[in-house]
C-alpha cells in the first residue's frame, strides 16, 4: 500500500496538503522575485479541523526561511463583535515597535485617521468616517509593506473575523495589484452571512486561488497512523482510526495522542476501543475530559474562554476569583491536558497574554459547556475586570452585550461611553449594537430619549428606515430640548429623505419650526427651505417668494440667517434671476469670504448641502473663482479629516464640474471618473454621471459617453434631487449625438416641462432650450426661432457672459448669410469674456466657419486643443485641411 507523506518538516496535518503547499511556495517565489511585482491572495476553505490552521503555520516557516516578515491574526468566534481587532492583531505588533514619530512618518495624513481604529492614537472629537478609515488602513498596510518587504499576511478564522476587519481586507484585496504583498486567508464556508458573507465572497472573488481542503484519504490516515504510533500500526486499526475520524487531520491526530497516553497497542484487537477515545477528545468528552481535572482547573477554563483573548493568570484568577498560586496550577493542568497552550512566539501579539486554546472547536466546546446563567454572569464581571484593568468601555462592551438587562443604570451608561468610543474611530455599527442593548436595559425614563436620538445618528448613513422609527419614538418621549431636540428633527428629516419620504421630512420640520421661535425658529425654517430646494417646488408652492421675504430680513448675522441667504442665493440662481444679485446674497452669507465656523463642509450641524448650493449659486452665474475655491476647499477638508468615501466622491465630483464649467475637459473627466464609483442610482451618483456624459460629449467622445450612459442607467425615471446640471438637457443632447434625433426631441421636450414646474429658468444650469432649438430647426422653424428668443431674453435676465454668449450661438445657428455672422461674431465677443473656456472655442469656430475665416479657425482650434475638445478639434482642422471655408 502507497502511503501519501507530507512534506520534509511539515506538521502531520499536512498530509495529502502537497497541491496547496506547492501553490504557497508559487505565490512566495513571486512575492519575493521583485520588489515592485504585484500582491498576491490565496484562500483555504476547509470545515474544522482539516488542516487550515497547519497550512498557515507552514506558509510561515517556509516564508520566515526565505526571509520573510510575517504578521498572522485570527478571528474568534466570541470576538466577531469587536471592531477591528483581526486587523489590530495584524498591525498592532509592527506599528508598536515604532518609535511614536516613526508611526506618524509611515502613516503621514492617515495616521489621526486610522491610528484611532489600530488602538495606536487616541480617536478625535468628531465621528470617524467608516470609509475614510478603511482607505487608511488600507494606506497603512500599503505603506508598511514597503518598509518590510518581503510581507506576508496570514488571516486565521476569517468566518469569525469582526466586519470592520472584513471591509477592510476586502477593499484591500481589491488593490493587491498596487503592494506587494502574499496574503493568505483560512476561512470555513457558510458560517455567516449578511455584510460578513459579502466580504468573504468579494475576498474569495479577489483571490488568485480558492483551495478547498477536503478530509484525508485511508491510505493518508494509514501513514499518519504509523508515523505516530509506529509501523507495527495493522490495517484494521487504521481502518478504525479513519472510519472514526471521517480523515479529519484535528481529530485523527487528537485521537492518536489519546491512544498514546492510554498505551493502547494498535492493533486490531484494541480498535474498538477508538470510538469511546475519540468522544473524549472533542465535545462532550472533552468537557467530560476536563472536569476530571478538578473544578478549579474547570473554572480557569471557564474563565479563559469568556475571555477569549489576553488571556493572563493574573485576569483570569480575578475572573474567577480564585488566587494567583491555585491559578498557575490551573494553568499547567489544562496546558498539559493540550487545552491551553502558550501562543506561538512567532505570532504573538500584544493584547495575546500568556494563553491561548489550542484549537478554536476545544475553545468553543469550552465555552458552550458553561451554564448559561454562569456564562452571563461570568460576563458581567468580566466587564469590570476588563474596565479595571484600563481597557476601556468599547473593550467591556462585548461583555456587556451578554448581561441579562436588570435596569441597571451604570451598565447603561457604561454602554452609551461604547458607543461614543466606537464612533469616534469609524465603527457604526459596534455602537448601533451597544445602544440597542442599553435599550433593552431599559435606561431610566428621562434618558430614554436621548439614548434613542443617539442610535438614531448612529444608524442614519446605514439605515434609513431604521433611523425614523429610533428618532421619532425619541421625539415622542420627554426629555430632548433645546439644541438636542432640533438636531433630532434634522437628522428625522435627513433619514426621510433618504427614505424617499419628501413630504413627510418638510412637514416634520414644518410642524417643529412651528413649536419654536427665534434662532431655533429660524434654522428649522431653513432646514425646511433647503429640502424643498433640493427635491423640488412641487414640495410647497410658493416657495420662492416665501424664501425672498424670509431671506429680505436677514443680514447674515448668525447661521441661520446665513443658511437663508444661501437658499435664496441658489434659488435665485437656478430661477435665473439677475447674476449681480445672486453673487451679492452669497457674498453677503461668507464671513470674511469664507463658509462660517459650523456651516463648513465637514460640521455636522448642517451638513454639506449648503456649502454645495453656494458653490454651484457660483458656478452657474459665472463667478467661478469663488465655485473653485469651494470645491478644493472641500477636497481638501474631506481628505483631511478621511472622510473618503461618498463625501470625497462628492468633492471630486463638483471639482470635476467647476473643471467643466472652465473648459478644462480632460481634467473634469479625471475627476468625473473617480466620482462616479459610488452606490449607483444614488443622488451623487447621478450628479457624477450626469457630468461626466455632459463632459464626454463636450470632448467629443460621443460612444464613450454613450457607454457610460447605457452601463450606469443614466435615463428615465429620474430622481427627484436636484442634478447638476439637468440630467434630462443632458441626455437629450446625448441621444441627438448618436443619432436619435426624435428621441433627443422628447428628452428635450420633458426637460423643458420639468423645468416649467419647478421654476427653473437659468439656460446654463437647465440648457435643454439650445440643443431643442438646433434640432427642431428644419422640422419647426417657426418654434425654433420661439425657443431662440426666449432663451435669449432669460440669458440677458441672467445677465451671464456665458448665458449670453450661448443664445447668440443658437440664433446664429439658426440664421444664414450676414445676420448668422454678425451674431456669432456678438457670440464670440460675450464667451471671450466669459471664463468658460469650451464654449469660447466652440464659438471661435463656428464663426471662422460662418464667416469663412480661416484666422478665426486657427484660434479657435488652438482653444480647442487646450481644452481637450478632440470632436472640435477635428471639426476645425477638417475645414482648413479640406478648404470648406
Amino acid at each position: 500500500m502507497t502511503e501519501v507523506r507530507p512534506t520534509q518538516a511539515a506538521s502531520a496535518s499536512l498530509w495529502e496538503r502537497d497541491e496547496e503547499v506547492a501553490a504557497i511556495g508559487r505565490a512566495l517565489d513571486r512575492l519575493c522575485a521583485e520588489e515592485t511585482s504585484s500582491g498576491s491572495l490565496l484562500v483555504l476553505r476547509a470545515e474544522a479541523g482539516l488542516g487550515k490552521t497547519a497550512l498557515l503555520a507552514e506558509t510561515r516557516r517556509i516564508a520566515e526561511a526565505r526571509g520573510c516578515t510575517v504578521w498572522s491574526a485570527r478571528g474568534g468566534e466570541t470576538l466577531s463583535s469587536v471592531p477591528f481587532n483581526v486587523v489590530r492583531q495584524l498591525l498592532q505588533p509592527a506599528l508598536l515597535s515604532l518609535m511614536p514619530e516613526e508611526a506618524r512618518e509611515y502613516l503621514g495624513d492617515w495616521y489621526d485617521i486610522a491610528g484611532p481604529a489600530l488602538g495606536i492614537a487616541d480617536p478625535g472629537d468628531r465621528q470617524a468616517d467608516p470609509q475614510g478609515v478603511c482607505d487608511g488602513l488600507v494606506a497603512a498596510v500599503r505603506r508598511l509593506a514597503r518598509r518590510e518587504w518581503p510581507l506576508v499576511l496570514l488571516i486565521d478564522d476569517a468566518h469569525w473575523a469582526d466586519q470592520e476587519t472584513l471591509r477592510w481586507l476586502a477593499a484591500f484585496s481589491e488593490r493587491l495589484a498596487e503592494q506587494n504583498v502574499l496574503v493568505v486567508v483560512a476561512r470555513r464556508p457558510g458560517e455567516v452571512s449578511g455584510d460578513s458573507a459579502r466580504h468573504l465572497d468579494a475576498i474569495a472573488d479577489a483571490g488568485d486561488s480558492v483551495s478547498t481542503l477536503s478530509a484525508l484519504t485511508p491510505e493518508a490516515t494509514a501513514g499518519l497512523t504509523r508515523a505516530t504510533l509506529g509501523a507495527h500500526a495493522d490495517g484494521p486499526f487504521c481502518r478504525e482510526v479513519w472510519a472514526v475520524t471521517g480523515g479529519n487531520p484535528y481529530e485523527t491526530v487528537e485521537l492518536l495522542a489519546k491512544v498514546q497516553e492510554n498505551e493502547f497497542e494498535p492493533t486490531e484487537a484494541a480498535a474498538g476501543e477508538l470510538r469511546a477515545l475519540n468522544r473524549a477528545a472533542r465535545g462532550g468528552g472533552l468537557v467530560a475530559r476536563l472536569e476530571t481535572l478538578g473544578i478549579e482547573a474547570t473554572r480557569f477554563a471557564w474563565a479563559a474562554a469568556i475571555l477569549g483573548t489576553g488571556i493572563t493568570v493574573d485576569l483570569v484568577a480575578e475572573l474567577a476569583t480564585m488566587g494567583v498560586d491555585d491559578a498557575v496550577r490551573c494553568a499547567e493542568l489544562l496546558r498539559s491536558a493540550r487545552i491551553l497552550t502558550e501562543p506561538d512566539p512567532a505570532g504573538v501579539q500584544p493584547d495575546d497574554g500568556e494563553f491561548q486554546f489550542v484549537h478554536p472547536l476545544i475553545a468553543t466546546a469550552v465555552y458552550n459547556s458553561i451554564p448559561d446563567a454562569l456564562r452571563t454572569a461570568m460576563h458581567g464581571i468580566a466587564a469590570r475586570v476588563v474596565t479595571d484593568n484600563g481597557r476601556g468601555a468599547a473593550v467591556a462592551a462585548r461583555h456587556l452585550l451578554e448581561v441579562h438587562p436588570d435596569g441597571d443604570e451604570e451598565l447603561v451608561e457604561q454602554l452609551r461611553e461604547a458607543a461614543r468610543e466606537h464612533l469616534a474611530v469609524g465603527a457604526p455599527d459596534a455602537a448601533r449594537r451597544c445602544l440597542e442593548r442599553a435599550l433593552v436595559e431599559p435606561p431610566r425614563a428621562e434618558i430614554h430619549a436621548h439614548v434613542l436620538h443617539e442610535l438614531g445618528c448612529a444608524t442614519l448613513l446605514t439605515a434609513p428606515a431604521v433611523t425614523i422609527d429610533h428618532l421619532q419614538r425619541a421625539l415622542a418621549l420627554p426629555g430632548l430640548d433645546g439644541d438636542e431636540r432640533v438636531d433630532a428633527v434634522y437628522r428625522l428629516s435627513q433619514a426621510l429623505l433618504h427614505n424617499d419620504q419628501l413630504e413627510e421630512a418638510v412637514r416634520t420640520v414644518e410642524a417643529e419650526a412651528a413649536r419654536q421661535s427665534g434662532p431655533t425658529r429660524l434654522r428649522l425654517q431653513a432646514v425646511q427651505f433647503m429640502w424643498e430646494g433640493i427635491h423640488g417646488e412641487a414640495a410647497s408652492p410658493g416657495r420662492s417668494a416665501r424664501l425672498a421675504d424670509l431671506a429680505a430680513t436677514c443680514t447674515g448675522r448668525d447661521n441661520s440667517e446665513r443658511a437663508l441667504l444661501i437658499l435664496r442665493g441658489f434659488d435665485a440662481m437656478a430661477r435665473g434671476e439677475n447674476a449681480e444679485e445672486v453673487a451679492e446674497l452669497c457674498d453677503r452669507a461668507l464671513v470674511n469670504g469664507r463658509l462660517a465656523p459650523g456651516l463648513g463642509w465637514t460640521d455636522p450641524e448642517w451638513g454639506l448641502e449648503l456649502p454645495m448650493m453656494l458653490a454651484s449659486a457660483y458656478a452657474f452665474t459665472d463667478r467661478l473663482d469663488r465655485a473653485e475655491t469651494l470645491y478644493n476647499e472641500a477636497l481638501r477638508a474631506y481628505e483631511s479629516v478621511g472622510w473618503s468615501g461618498g463625501h470625497l466622491a462628492l468633492a471630486h465630483a463638483y471639482v470635476g464640474l467647476g473643471h467643466r464649467r472652465r473648459g478644462r475637459l480632460r481634467e473634469a473627466e479625471e475627476s468625473l471618473a473617480f466620482a462616479e464609483r459610488v452606490g449607483r442610482r444614488l443622488p451623487l451618483h447621478w450628479s457624477a454621471t450626469c457630468n461626466l456624459v455632459d463632459t464626454l460629449l463636450a470632448r467629443g467622445h460621443v460612444e464613450e459617453a454613450w457607454d457610460i450612459a447605457e452601463r450606469y442607467g443614466f435615463a428615465p425615471p429620474y430622481p427627484s434631487t436636484i442634478v447638476l446640471p439637468d440630467p434630462r438637457s443632458v441626455r437629450g443632447r446625448l441621444l441627438l449625438a448618436v443619432g436619435r434625433t426624435k428621441d433627443g426631441i422628447n428628452e428635450l421636450e420633458a426637460a423643458e416641462k420639468a423645468a416649467a414646474v419647478r421654476g427653473h429658468h437659468n439656460p446654463v444650469l437647465v440648457p435643454w432650450a439650445v440643443d431643442l432649438a438646433r434640432a427642431l430647426a428644419n422640422e419647426d422653424p417657426a418654434r425654433a426661432a420661439r425657443l431662440a428668443a426666449e432663451l435669449r431674453r432669460h440669458a440677458e435676465r441672467l445677465g451671464t457672459d456665458t448665458a449670453i454668449g450661448e443664445a447668440l450661438r443658437c440664433a446664429a445657428a439658426l440664421e444664414t448669410g450676414q445676420r448668422a455672422v454678425r451674431l456669432a461674431e456678438r457670440a464670440v465677443t460675450y464667451l471671450e469674456a466669459s471664463p468658460c473656456q469650451y464654449e469660447h472655442a466652440v464659438a471661435r469656430v463656428e464663426y471662422g466657419l460662418a464667416a469663412r475665416s480661416a484666422a478665426e479657425l486657427r484660434r479657435g482650434l488652438t482653444l480647442a486643443r487646450s481644452c481637450g475638445a478632440d470632436g472640435l478639434v477635428l471639426q476645425a482642422e477638417a475645414a482648413l485641411a479640406t478648404g470648406l471655408l
